[in-house]
C-alpha cells in the first residue's frame, strides 16, 4: 500500500524513533517497504538501515534529488515521504488508511499531517501555531509534516525537483489547496535551534506572495 521514502545523512541518532513509529503500520500492512535514500553517511545510518530490513539507495547529495531517487525505486501505489528527525504518532496508520480508502472513490489527493515538536518549551508550541497557521491558510505544509501521496499524482505533477531547499514547498504548491488534506495525526520532530519567529513569517508571506522556491531558496 505505502512505501515511506527517507532521505538520510547520518542520521544514526534519529533514525531509531522515525523506524519505531512506523513499525505498527508495517504490521498492519499499511507500510510495505521503506525506502532510506542516503547522500554519503559516514556513521552507523546505513547499518541501522539495514538491519532495519530497509531498501538503501545510494543517491547524490541534496535532499531534493534524494527524494526523486527514493521515490523512483518505490513499488506501491502510495508514497510517504518522511524526514529523518520525524517520527508519526501511534495511530496514524488507521487514518492513513481510512485516507487511501477515500481516495480510491475519489480524485488523487495527498495529505500531511500535523506539526508537533517533542519539546515542552513556549517556542515550541508558537512553532505548531506558526505551522498550523501555514497549513491551513497558505496549504503550505513542509516536510517536516510528512506527505502521503498517491505515485500517479507524484508522477503526474512531476514529483520532487533537485532544489538546494524548499523542495518540499515547491511540491506542495504543485498539489495545489483543492488536493491537498491535513490529518488530524501529529508528525513528531525532534526539537531544534529556533530560526526565529521572524523567518518564519517572512517565508510564508513570501510563500503567500508566490514567490517561486527557488528564490526563497537562494535568500
Amino acid at each position: 500500500m505505502i512505501s515511506v521514502v527517507i532521505p538520510t545523512v547520518n542520521a544514526e541518532r534519529l533514525l531509531p524513533r522515525c523506524f519505531d513509529s512506523l513499525i505498527p503500520a508495517a504490521v498492519r500492512g499499511v507500510v510495505r517497504e521503506v525506502i532510506v535514500s542516503d547522500a554519503g553517511s559516514t556513521d552507523s545510518t546505513l547499518a541501522m538501515a539495514d538491519g532495519a530490513g530497509a531498501h538503501i539507495v545510494h543517491a547524490r547529495k541534496g535532499r531534493g534529488q534524494q527524494l526523486i531517487e527514493g521515490a523512483a525505486t518505490a513499488r506501491s501505489d502510495w508514497l510517504l515521504f518522511l524526514h529523518p528527525e520525524t517520527a508519526l504518532e501511534p495511530g496514524w496508520e488507521v487514518e492513513a488508511e481510512s485516507f487511501i480508502d477515500q481516495s480510491v472513490m475519489e480524485q488523487p489527493r495527498a495529505a500531511a499531517f500535523r506539526f508537533a515538536l517533542e519539546d515542552f518549551g513556549g517556542d515550541a508550541r508558537r512553532a505548531e501555531a506558526l505551522a498550523a497557521l501555514r497549513t491551513s491558510m497558505f496549504a503550505l505544509p513542509y516536510g517536516d509534516q510528512g506527505l502521503l501521496i498517491p505515485k500517479r499524482l507524484y508522477q503526474k505533477i512531476g514529483g520532487y525537483r533537485a532544489l538546494a531547499d524548499m523542495e518540499d514547498a515547491d511540491l506542495v504548491r504543485r498539489i495545489g489547496r483543492r488536493r491537498l488534506v491535513s490529518l488530524r495525526a501529529r508528525a513528531v520532530n525532534v526539537a531544534r535551534p529556533s530560526k526565529g519567529a521572524l523567518r518564519g513569517a517572512a517565508l510564508i508571506l513570501l510563500h503567500a506572495l508566490r514567490v517561486p522556491s527557488r528564490v526563497v531558496a537562494r535568500l
